[in-house]
């Protein structure tokens, strides 16, 4: 069944755009940070959770292999929801849904909070991320909507705090709960907010977006089966030791056949749902390729990171926050300072220096030993929260450049699903490399140990004890372990400063005099 829809939702379309015009700077000042606000609070949930899942092992009576699927379920979520919000956009309209996900996402977070069992969790980490699923494309397209095609860098620069600041800091303001007060707050901080959310919404936000959408069912039962089950194999794979697993290896098929037919049938029909088909403009299908590959650099760097800190270099869990924070902070000040140039300056440029920035702060990462101090945590973190701050609001300027107003709800739909995968892509490439790498080196390392080394044979030596001293042989085990996860950070650092670089020729492929509509 064919779908052509947008035809019919365009005029509606093009006049919510041209809201950008009438709207006073007071309210559309306003709008900014609703939909910010909104979108802070739905990125945090992405992370949050991570620090405070051993203390929910606990309360809920799970194993740490179970309670991981406290992440995994908010995520699988997400990532199904986020291509229907074009459709479901044009079905409700823009204001309508976005007051029905935020107040959907109160409630889950509510009930999260609440949550005494596992599946209780996963049930409403579920509708978390359904619910919170919209908010984020629909955000993004209320900011270049509202503000004019001139200024529209200056609003992609104000979106992005909010996009880069939520994953950022939410493993910071995670610990901080944790420590001081209930993990169960973690989900409760979501009802204040949400409240301010809801008002701002409510009062300020007046697009409509209305059409006459046609469900496309195969695309949706294909865009589902594919997408959640991707982010399935992604999540677990490596805990399940990946294609050794029949559950992983079919999940993983399943999932590449849906996703090529779902791919497909979008072309074909040119569905609301999900509207890959918008990647026949240049300038969105490449943003989107170098945002997904953005993505896992910068997902697979703040999830190494932590665990250098806290499992090698023994930092506690709130230290450990409060050192993650400065990336976030230094992004959102670049963000907030170059909101104004945004527009004047060629975004490609913008866009090589930040790539550059990240790929050098990662550099510094490569330079690590067990006696680096805080400084040395906070400096490349600096760097690449600068060099983040000018990839991501560029990056997004581009994106939309050549889309039509009408077709700007869609293009953000799917600009976000490529953030939202190549993040999970990211973590999960970077988790598997980082294993394998370590038992590797723990191999090579280990097997110059010896009793016939003669360096073995000295260091037994200078402490006066036998070579096969029980207390001497811990002392070696514990510095192999030690030194092969320490190289096993190095180089994967290694790998994602080589991925940074891979991007910068990718921006030659942009259209490079894209008029904005």
């Amino acid at each position: 069944m064919a779908i052509e829809s947008q035809g019919a939702a365009s005029d509606k379309s093009d006049n919510s755009a041209e809201e950008s015009h009438v709207l006073s700077e007071g309210s559309r000042k306003l709008v900014t940070l609703a939909v910010m606000l909104s979108a802070i609070m739905v990125l945090l949930d992405m992370t949050i959770a991570n620090v405070a899942l051993p203390h929910m092992m606990g309360a809920l009576g799970v194993t740490s292999d179970q309670v991981t699927w406290v992440l995994t379920s908010y995520s699988m979520a997400e990532a199904i929801f986020i291509p229907l919000a074009s459709f479901l956009a044009l079905k409700f309209g823009i204001r309508q849904l976005l007051l029905l996900s935020v107040s959907g996402f109160i409630v889950s977070s509510a009930l999260c909070g609440q949550a005494d069992t596992i599946a209780e969790m996963v049930t409403f980490r579920v509708m978390q991320g359904a619910f919170g699923a919209s908010v984020i494309p629909l955000s993004q397209s209320i900011m270049v909507q509202i503000y004019p095609a001139a200024e529209r860098g200056k609003a992609m620069a104000l979106f992005s705090v909010g996009v880069l600041l939520g994953p950022i800091l939410g493993p910071t303001l995670g610990g901080i709960i944790t420590e001081n007060m209930d993990w169960r707050w973690i989900f409760y901080v979501n009802l204040p907010i949400g409240a301010v959310c809801l008002s701002l919404i409510y009062l300020f936000v007046k697009l409509n977006g209305k059409g006459k959408p046609k469900i496309d069912w195969p695309i949706v039962i294909a865009m589902t089966i594919g997408i959640g089950l991707l982010q399935m194999v992604l999540d677990r794979g490596n805990d399940e030791s990946w294609f050794e697993s029949n559950t992983i290896l079919f999940s993983a098929i399943i999932s590449v056949i849906a996703i090529i037919f779902f791919v497909a049938r979008s072309f074909i029909t040119k569905s609301d749902i999900a509207p890959v088909w918008l990647l026949r403009d240049r300038n969105l299908a490449m943003s989107c390729l170098v945002m997904a590959g953005f993505s896992m650099g910068m997902f697979g760097i703040t999830q190494l990171q932590p665990m250098m800190l806290e499992q090698l270099l023994n930092y506690p869990v709130d230290t450990t926050g409060f050192a993650m924070a400065p990336r976030g902070l230094t992004s959102a000040f670049v963000l907030i300072a170059m909101a104004s140039y945004m527009d004047k300056v060629d975004a490609r440029l913008l866009i090589v220096i930040g790539l550059s920035l990240n790929a050098f702060g990662t550099y510094l990462m490569t330079q690590y030993s067990l006696e680096i101090n805080i400084y040395w945590v906070l400096l490349p973190s600096i760097v690449q929260g600068a060099g983040m701050g000018l990839v991501f609001a560029p990056l997004s300027q581009l994106a939309y450049a050549s889309l039509s107003p009408k077709d700007t709800v869609g293009g953000a739909v799917v600009f976000n699903l490529c953030r939202t995968i190549g993040g999970s892509f990211g973590i999960s490439i970077v988790n598997t490399y980082f294993t394998r790498i370590k038992q590797q080196e723990w191999n090579q390392l280990g097997g110059a140990l010896s009793p016939s080394n003669p360096v073995l044979q000295n260091a037994a030596h200078q402490q006066g004890v036998s070579i096969t001293d029980p207390g001497f042989i811990a002392q070696l085990q514990n510095m192999l372990l030690q030194q092969s996860t320490l190289l096993a950070f190095v180089y994967t650092f290694g790998f994602l400063l080589v991925s940074y670089l891979c991007l910068i020729p990718l921006l030659a492929l942009f259209r490079p005099k894209a008029k904005a509509q």
